[in-house]
Order: structure tokens, then C-alpha cells, then sequence
């Protein structure tokens, strides 16, 4: 059933990736790592977006500028896929959608709004994630202090049942037209359950983008070696 479902998974999916055409346009990161920008991909744009980290997992997330300002995106991850077992779990698919309202003035920030559902650090044991889904959000973006300096704060509502607000921040400084480097402080209700990541982004191409990061640093055996490729095609 499993070799089913990858097979279905990889007929639907790679021939977008084939057959779309590389985008034109320098495309603004619509996340850091794991904080949301305020930046959207543009109409007829997609995201093809495939993350590996802890316990072999492979995320792949897609994303589709389906009108102006308004994105959608579906992913799906499976557990243990690299690696030698022989038991690899394919979790529940995810979805996110963004909604850019304001495009950013002289002096004010871009706004954006959005609802994240992916989830890492799957426990087989407990069938739990480490890490909630962002949930509902608001994120407002603005380039800060020097060229090239893009910072990124907001808030979310991780479940609805508990009422808690987190707020995350972030920053992207391209450095080089080929390197970027990365920060964020996210999940943000108390200092414990907080997650503190460094990355940096490598420019293949202007639609081609591989990002090597370290999650939840300072948290002992809960630190997360991530490594991600991400490409952007037109339709």
C-alpha cells in the first residue's frame, strides 16, 4: 500500500516539476526556516520545496501563487525514508495558505496573514510532534538598517482549543548575490519551549536555492540537522 502511495505521490508531482519553466523573477523568501515572511509568490508561480531532517524524514511542500497576493500549499512527509528501515510512516499531509494585505510603504512593513500546518519531529512512539503546526498567523516583513537586511516578526495561534499566542522573529541578510544567512528566535511563549535556529542559504540559481540549518539549538539532544532544496518554477 505504502510503495502505492509513493508511486501515485511521484506520478502527480514530478512532471510539474519537469515540465514547469525556471521563474524569471528573483523570488523573496516566503519563509526563513520555519518563520513566515511576508513576501507571497507571484500568480503562476510554485515553490517545490523538499526538507530532510531528524530520524531520516523527507518533507516535500508545494506552494502556488494561485491569484494576486494569495498562496496555497500542500505537504506531505514521510518518516524514515532515508536510511535502513525497513518500517518508514507516511504522516498526515499538511496544508498552508498565505494572504499578503499589504505590500509594505517607506516606512511601514509588509503584512501578511496565513494558516501553517506542517509539523516536524514526529515520536513513533507516542505517534506526537515535538513541534506544533504554526497554526493561524500574522507576520510583517521589512528590510532594516542596511541593504539586503530583511526582518521578519508576528504572531500565531498554534491550536485553538488553548488560546496560547506565541510570536516568533527572523532575519535574512544576503551577504553575497549566492549566500544568505539566517537567524531565528521562534515559538516564543516561554524561554524552555522556545526554538533558536542558524542557517544559511546557497544560491544555485536564481530559481534554485539549497539551505543547510541547525533547529533548536541549545536544547541538548532535541537539536535538528536540516538540509533543504528549494525551486521555483512559472507556469
Amino acid at each position: 500500500m505504502l510503495k502505492k502511495f509513493l508511486f501515485f505521490a511521484i506520478s502527480c508531482f514530478l512532471p510539474l516539476a519537469v515540465f514547469a519553466q525556471e521563474s524569471d523573477l528573483l523570488t523573496p523568501e516566503t519563509l526563513i526556516l520555519d518563520v513566515p515572511t511576508a513576501n507571497v509568490l507571484d500568480k503562476y508561480q510554485a515553490s517545490f520545496l523538499t526538507r530532510s531532517y531528524a530520524n531520516g524524514t523527507i518533507m516535500e511542500s508545494l506552494d502556488f501563487g494561485v491569484i494576486p497576493q494569495v498562496n496555497i500549499g500542500v505537504s506531505l512527509a514521510v518518516y524514515e525514508l532515508v536510511g535502513s528501515s525497513d518500517d518508514i510512516k507516511v504522516l498526515d499531509p499538511d496544508f498552508q495558505v498565505k494572504w499578503k494585505l499589504f505590500d509594505g510603504s517607506l516606512y511601514l512593513p509588509a503584512i501578511a496573514i496565513g494558516y501553517d500546518g506542517r509539523r516536524y519531529g514526529y515520536n513513533r512512539k507516542t505517534k506526537d510532534y515535538l513541534d506544533d503546526r504554526k497554526g493561524g498567523y500574522i507576520t510583517l516583513t521589512r528590510e532594516l538598517f542596511t541593504p539586503g537586511l530583511h526582518i521578519s516578526l508576528g504572531a500565531n495561534l498554534s491550536d485553538f482549543d488553548r488560546h496560547d499566542i506565541y510570536a516568533f522573529t527572523g532575519m535574512s541578510w544576503q551577504l553575497k548575490d549566492y549566500f544568505s544567512f539566517l537567524a531565528e528566535w521562534d515559538n516564543i511563549n516561554n524561554v524552555r519551549d522556545s526554538r533558536f535556529n542558524l542557517g544559511a542559504n546557497i544560491f544555485i540559481s536564481h530559481a534554485l536555492t539549497l539551505t543547510g540549518a541547525v533547529r533548536r539549538i541549545g536544547r541538548g539532544s532535541e537539536n535538528e540537522r536540516v538540509l533543504q532544496l528549494r525551486y521555483v518554477t512559472n507556469f
